[in-house]
């Protein structure tokens, strides 16, 4: 194991979505994770496509059996960290909740990863991370004029305001931990964090300088130099000319003299503006464009498919993706001493778990014992 987490050991209850996502990144940064789920203990360790997955063992384990529950129980006595992504209360039927764990390790932070909260009208109820981006008030500002609000894929609720919070809150707890000897449950809930994204929003609205109308302010499409535009052969530029100069780089590649448009911050010219744009950009082909402003800081960039990023020499000179077959992003952030690693391929259900147990301490003789008791399902 390498990374700047190296030494930090977390049990992960597997769920969907934000929680494995925050599992896998906490262990590509060195965290010592165990992956607890049902599955099968014999399953072969061939990868599998979950990238979520990676970096960490998968162990079967029956939490619904005695054994199965007091060998989580156990493991607690040595993590830093448990993460859960279950409905409020489920933990506690199961004898795996806070109060269960703390009285076994009063030091382990209990992530909690839920979309509403633990507590309130809609803790108990089901959603998704358009419910949970739709209630906080994030999803309405995104769209097009007259046109419904556009999901941003599942990445401002689950990942955004779900698992990058989830980390922000149990590695500050773990850091208290440390100095206090007393652990804490962190309440990780996506309608939270995503509200939290939308403060500059808020500040914007406060001084008067946002109207909720969609796409009509600086970084909804409102304004032309902020904008995607069509280009000849059906493909697309990203535009993101906001200051000055680089709204000056933008008018030069575009070869469009100044004083052929009113003042760039001119709202009611906006969408005459924008206008003469796309018909300037449908004019050459994306990969024209590039070439156009390749070497001009105008903020002007193709707009890239995923698989097509992996290969892009934006991405390869850096090494963003890791591609053998499969195409999975490499870890982030970069560290200058401690870097980050895929420390292993996602497997089934269950693969891990010899292997997984014994890092732990939990010996083969051990497992056979476990096993005849139930506890791995």
């Amino acid at each position: 194991m390498s990374g700047p987490l190296h030494g930090l050991k977390v049990i992960e209850l597997a769920g969907i979505g934000p929680g494995p996502y925050a599992c896998m990144l906490l262990a590509d940064l060195g965290a010592d994770v165990l992956r607890i789920e049902r599955g099968d203990i014999d399953a072969d360790d061939e990868p599998t496509w979950e990238v979520l997955n990676r970096s960490r063992p998968s162990v079967a384990v029956d939490l619904k059996n005695p054994a199965g529950r007091d060998l989580v129980l156990e493991l607690c006595e040595q993590a830093d960290i448990l993460i859960e992504g279950f409905r409020p209360g489920v933990t506690e039927r199961l004898g795996l909740g806070p109060a269960d764990v703390a009285a076994r390790n009063p030091r382990l932070v209990y992530g909690r990863m839920t979309g509403y909260g633990q507590e309130g009208p809609n803790s108990q109820r089901a959603g998704h991370d358009i419910n949970y981006i739709a209630v906080s008030g994030a999803l309405w500002p995104m769209g097009r004029k007259d046109e419904p609000p556009v999901p941003p894929l599942n990445l401002v609720g689950d990942f955004g305001g779900g698992s990058m919070f989830l980390i922000l809150g149990v590695l500050a707890a773990v850091l208290s931990a440390r100095s206090t000897g007393e652990g804490q449950v962190v309440d990780a809930a996506m309608v939270d964090g995503s509200a939290s994204l939308m403060a500059l929003s808020h500040s914007l609205m406060n001084a008067g300088f946002w109207h909720e109308e969609r796409a009509s302010n600086l970084l909804d499409t409102g304004a032309p130099f902020y904008e995607v535009y069509e280009t000849k052969d059906n493909r697309f530029v990203a535009v993101g000319a906001i200051e000055a100069q680089f709204y000056a780089a933008l008018l030069h590649g575009l070869d469009i003299a100044p004083g052929e448009l009113p003042a760039q911050f001119d709202r009611d010219a906006w969408p005459a503006t924008k206008e003469r744009f796309a018909a300037r950009f449908r004019e050459r082909t994306r990969d024209e464009w590039t070439e156009v402003f390749c070497e001009v800081d105008a903020c002007v960039t193709p707009v890239l498919s995923p698989r097509e990023a992996a290969h892009h020499p934006y991405n390869t000179q850096r090494g963003v993706f890791f591609v053998d077959g499969e195409i999975q992003p490499q870890p982030a952030p970069r560290f200058s001493k401690t870097p980050g690693a895929i420390g292993r391929s996602p497997t089934k259900a269950g693969a891990g778990t010899r292997d997984g147990l014994r890092s732990w301490g939990i010996d083969l003789d051990r497992q056979v014992a476990l096993r005849a008791e139930g506890a791995f399902g």
